[in-house]
């Protein structure tokens, strides 16, 4: 049932483009990384031109258990969703109850009159249409991930900054009206701290990707460690599918928005999978480049040129084409004989 009906709001919010281009978690064809590149695109754009820019990461408190369910079904019927489907969503939400116990003993069982239930199919549909109108009459770089929320904006002059303080009171007024808090305690603005963990992936003052791979770096060589102990084959068949699910993926989250420049970067990265290929029995004398070609592999390094290739084409000829007009600028046909894409 739940499925049916979030087929029947995502297919409205799609044709009516009713979600904002902010919002990227939970939305066809975007991701973490679609937002990491879409804000920093814009922040680096500012600094590049030797702006002063200020980044504030905000963080709802309770997000998902605060949603009043009356404010949520008067947005609903505001998105124009039909009647029927208002009804179904306002019966699903009523009439739950709930009670704590501890050590044996129960409290009273109360009623529900807010919270979008975690887990569900229906959640996360729900939770975007609540928090859609967030960013209206906000003049700064504001981007979203559900319920992850980061603004942004040059803070070079007096009135850069008053701007920013007043889309961060527009921010406090809207927490007010749909009754949600911000925790203050996880907010932040990087002009206190020297980094930030955004979406996963670390960011620092100056926009530099090395805390970031030392941390991948150093998460995927404690996995290895954990799987050299653990695991007493040393095949081919055991060790190649292990390192693929449990260590590759932890050196190529968001790899797109953060690749290495710096060649110690680039070489911290590329060590760990010398390690893991090491390992397997049989290519302990061959060279790197030799085992690479034994198993069929790429290096780090080439791997995040494919992927470069094929984000490039999903922003200018795929599914992330209209956000590719704002990323890329394509040259002059007459520059590239005819082909503006080269």
């Amino acid at each position: 049932m739940e499925q049916g009906t979030k087929e029947i709001i995502c297919k409205h919010l799609e044709g009516g483009k009713v979600i904002g281009n902010s919002q990227h978690g939970f939305v066809k064809n975007k991701s973490c990384q679609t937002n990491l590149i879409a804000f920093f695109d814009r922040i680096t754009s500012f600094v590049d031109k030797e702006e002063a820019v200020d980044v504030v990461y905000l963080d709802f408190s309770k997000v998902f258990d605060t949603v009043l369910h009356d404010i949520l079904i008067n947005k609903l019927g505001k998105y124009n969703l039909d009647g029927a489907t208002i009804r179904g969503v306002h019966n699903w939400l009523d009439n739950h109850t709930q009670r704590v116990v501890i050590n044996g003993s129960q409290s009273c069982w109360k009623g529900i009159t807010s919270r979008v239930p975690q887990g569900s199919v229906l959640g996360l549909a729900l939770f975007n249409i609540f928090i859609n109108d967030v960013d209206i009459g906000i003049e700064s770089t504001l981007i979203k991930f559900a319920d992850d929320t980061k603004l942004g904006g040059v803070a070079t002059a007096l009135e850069d900054r008053v701007i920013i303080q007043n889309d961060l009171d527009k921010l406090e007024k809207w927490s007010e009206v749909n009754r949600m808090k911000f925790n203050k305690d996880k907010s932040d603005c990087l002009g206190r701290s020297m980094a930030e963990r955004d979406l996963g992936v670390i960011v620092d003052h100056k926009l530099n990707v090395s805390l970031q791979c030392d941390a991948v770096a150093k998460k995927a060589n404690m996995i290895l460690g954990c799987i050299n102990r653990c695991v007493v084959s040393k095949t081919r068949e055991v060790i190649f599918p292990l390192y693929s699910a449990l260590v590759r993926p932890q050196l190529e989250y968001c790899v797109q928005f953060w690749a290495p420049h710096f060649k110690k970067d680039v070489e911290k990265l590329e060590r760990v999978q010398r390690r893991a290929i090491r390992m397997i029995n049989g290519l302990e004398n061959m060279t790197y480049e030799g085992r690479l070609k034994e198993l069929g592999l790429f290096s780090l390094e080439k791997r995040r040129l494919r992927g470069d290739m094929i984000a490039v084409f999903r922003y200018l000829k795929g599914c992330h084409k209209e956000e590719g007009e704002n990323v890329f600028i394509l040259a002059s046909e007459d520059r590239t004989r005819s082909n503006r894409f080269k």
